[in-house]
């Protein structure tokens, strides 16, 4: 009987884990180019309000979608690479972030 399961410091041998592994290396080129360059650009307003907001969600959403795909490929097809626990650690960063701000957002309401 062969299982699907990987070592720990191999590739992912599952299609799901290496979803979870390209979605988080799209979360970090992004989350690179946002802080190198596009925090930079401060005397762009159009940029800043409009299109900034799109950007960003779609960066945290590549890195919760991997670490939740990480998760399930860890659970489910019991994957074992530690690519994969990255994506789980990485999708466990951005969700501590939307949190925060979350909880900053509650605190500025009730005026804390």
């Amino acid at each position: 009987m062969e299982t699907t399961a990987s070592h720990f410091l191999g590739k992912p041998h599952t299609r799901l884990g290496w979803w979870s592994v390209w979605l988080e290396v799209v979360f970090i080129v992004m989350f690179i180019i946002n802080v190198a360059v596009l925090l930079l650009l401060t005397d762009e307003t159009f940029w800043r309000g409009s299109i900034l907001p799109f950007y960003a969600i779609t960066m945290l959403l590549c890195g919760l979608a991997g670490g939740v795909v990480g998760l399930v490929t860890v659970i489910r097809q019991h994957e074992r690479s530690s690519l994969v626990w990255l994506a789980i650690l990485t999708g466990l960063f951005v969700l501590l972030l939307v949190l925060n701000e979350l909880w900053q957002g509650v605190q500025l309401l009730l005026g804390t």
